[in-house]
């Protein structure tokens, strides 16, 4: 794996989405050359995934909550926001 892209997944995850942003806001501009483009839709799509994966570990954590006796249940965050 390449070095710059192993640095972005120890990236919090705030620091990795201001980076995203900046990145999207550059690509937007359409200033950058292609090759570079190129690179940093790549760096873009690596913060994405790792901040996914972020959210997805947090979430998995969340949906174990403590009730009252202390005890851990599972709750399904996703199902009970749609009812």
């Amino acid at each position: 794996m390449d070095q710059s892209l192993k640095k972005e997944e120890n990236l919090p995850f705030e620091e990795a989405m201001n980076k995203l942003e900046d990145l999207v806001s550059k690509l937007e501009e359409g200033d950058v050359p292609l090759e570079q483009a190129i690179s940093m839709f790549q760096e873009g799509m690596t913060l994405s995934k790792n901040c996914h994966d972020k959210l997805t570990k947090v979430e998995a954590q969340l949906d174990q909550i403590m009730n009252d006796d202390g005890e851990i249940i599972e709750v399904d965050l996703q199902k009970e926001a749609a009812e």
